[in-house]
């Protein structure tokens, strides 16, 4: 459930990150309503997600699914140009992010001795 959430935190990420261009520094209502709803919503569902994925692997997946989404979004509205080069790089964060999913998360049982391991050092 945690990787479902932080993959619509990412898309609302998507959604903020393009109000915040479209407001013109706050200038604009519509726009800046939608950032101000928006982030909060994106915001408090990848606190959510801390408490389930480590934050190294959920920042990650988070901004990088949020990255790729949002230059999708420009080139398919026309606000970015199409490209090979930059299809290929979209291409290379979402291998990334599908990389970090994949990989074993670290085992409860040495999560739980690493601060202890720690303080005894």
């Amino acid at each position: 459930m945690a990787w479902i959430v932080l993959f619509v935190s990412a898309a609302l990420e998507t959604v903020w990150a393009t109000a915040l261009g479209e407001s013109h520094g706050f200038t604009r209502l519509q726009p800046t309503i939608v950032f101000a709803i928006t982030i909060v919503i994106s915001l408090v569902a990848f606190g959510y997600v801390l408490r389930h994925v480590p934050i190294s692997t959920a920042y990650a997946v988070w901004t990088g699914t949020g990255a790729a989404l949002t230059v999708l979004w420009g080139m398919a509205t026309g606000a970015e140009p199409v490209t090979v080069l930059r299809l290929v790089f979209i291409a290379g964060i979402v291998g990334c992010v599908v990389g970090l999913k994949l990989l074993p998360a670290r085992p409860a049982a040495h999560a739980a001795s690493a601060p202890a391991a720690r303080d005894r050092a």
